[in-house]
């Protein structure tokens, strides 16, 4: 049970931080020494789920929105349920616990976000930037119009998405980077990668919990209950965090705690 407290607040600190939520409870499971099993691995999975329930509950108006919102989240979905699918027996068993996969991962994607922030030299407009103050301010109730992303870029954005089954890429910071690369603004792909792990994490959860059969003891369910709700709460906290801090920074920071992450592992790995 205290491990799972543990790894609830690493899922809901490091959920919708560019930083790869997936590959820190690896690292994190790494340092506990838990074992790579069938069970810690679904609890990897099914944590996920709790954090994702936190965006249920500051989006919920958003939400509601079908007819303006799920149509561009579905189609961005598709790509992620094609390729998750069709890798997932190769990710659940050889890339979920491998630590040199995360950290290779982690190493990259931090060179990525910090090469991007250089490169990417557009500055906020004042609307963006009230939009922002405003995201901050009255969570779940933000003006961001998702008419303004085409079905072709949300396409493109689930694409992007796609490539997070590699655990250690980060599917918030996939998601982020790719969709200012399409010319979105930092407020509206920030909101949309929000609502977008909400279908894409409930389909990984389903599908685990169905291959797995849900063949887990009480004190396994009992185990799962208290990560889920633990990352629930904790990414209440970290939402709202990331849309504060988003208002007068950039991604570089998290691109270099990755570069600087990777390499401490890897010293820590080597002189272990």
């Amino acid at each position: 049970m205290l491990y799972a407290l543990i790894l609830g607040i690493v899922e809901g600190i490091t959920e919708f931080l560019p930083i790869s939520s997936t590959g820190h409870l690896i690292l994190a499971q790494g340092i506990l020494g838990l074992p790579p099993t069938e069970f810690w691995k679904s609890f990897e999975i099914a944590i996920q789920s709790g954090a994702i329930l936190a965006v249920v509950v500051l989006y919920w108006k958003k939400i509601w929105d079908v007819k303006n919102v799920w149509p561009k989240l579905l189609v961005a979905f598709l790509p992620t349920a094609v390729i998750g699918l069709a890798l997932y027996k190769i990710v659940k068993h050889y890339l979920l616990g491998n630590n040199l996969v995360v950290l290779g991962a982690l190493f990259v994607g931090g060179v990525v976000i910090i090469l991007f922030e250089k490169w990417y030299v557009k500055e906020y407009t004042n609307v963006e930037n009230q939009a922002l103050r405003d995201s901050s301010a009255a969570v779940g109730m933000t003006t961001n119009d998702f008419a303004n992303i085409t079905y072709r870029q949300a396409i493109y954005i689930g694409l992007f998405q796609s490539i997070a089954v590699i655990p250690g890429i980060s599917r918030s910071a996939a998601t982020i980077i790719g969709g200012l690369a399409l010319g979105l603004s930092r407020p509206l792909i920030i909101e949309f990668s929000f609502l977008l792990a909400v279908p894409t994490m409930a389909a990984a959860t389903g599908l685990d919990l169905l291959k797995s059969g849900f063949n887990f003891s009480g004190s396994e369910w009992g185990i799962m209950a208290v990560g889920f709700i633990t990352a629930f709460l904790t990414a209440l906290v970290a939402i709202k965090w990331l849309l504060r801090y988003i208002t007068k920074h950039n991604f570089s920071v998290f691109g270099w705690y990755r570069v600087g992450l990777a390499l401490a592992m890897i010293l820590w790995i080597m002189f272990l």
